[in-house]
């Protein structure tokens, strides 16, 4: 009897896969979101961010995504390491910021496919010790509802008066 991909850990693991390990190798953080619709997803990452497939197990429904220095996994719910019931919006609580050398193209793409966003772009300068990082970043949600905020880095400056912030 063969074990399906989508319910045994082991078939899930080593089901046939395409592509290969990222270049430069792999990050010491990579999120795996668990999501309802690997295709919808993959579709939202790959077309509108601009993430592409390292590799994948498609029996499995898995794909393993990069996009420069940001690595991320998606993974099709399938009961294994779901802690509670799945609800939308996916991953309250928290917003996976990644930094991309211009956030226009991506703004442009999401403008383009009609895609909503959850903040407009905005300029936004944090204190890091005694200087002021700066950075113009939105948020979107993807198709499961996990919030994204896409930076781009603006530079540093001298703090500014609590009062200008």
């Amino acid at each position: 009897m063969t074990k399906s991909p989508l319910t045994d850990p082991v078939a899930r693991a080593t089901s046939v896969s395409t592509g290969n390990a990222p270049r430069g190798g792999f990050a010491d953080l990579v999120p795996e979101l668990s999501v309802s619709n690997i295709p919808a997803s993959l579709s939202f990452w790959r077309d509108l961010l601009g993430f592409d497939i390292a590799y994948d197990r498609p029996d499995a429904r898995f794909a393993y995504l990069v996009r420069g220095r940001l690595q991320i996994m998606l993974c099709e719910l399938n009961g294994r390491w779901e802690t509670a019931e799945m609800q939308r919006p996916f991953g309250r609580g928290i917003n996976f910021q990644m930094v991309v050398d211009h956030i226009d193209p991506i703004l442009s793409a999401l403008d383009g496919a009609k895609w909503p966003l959850y903040e407009p772009p905005t300029e936004a300068w944090y204190r890091v010790g005694d200087q002021d990082v700066g950075q113009r970043e939105f948020l979107i949600q993807d198709p499961d509802g996990y919030l994204i905020r896409l930076v781009e880095h603006l530079g540093t400056r001298a703090p500014s008066s609590s009062q200008e912030r």
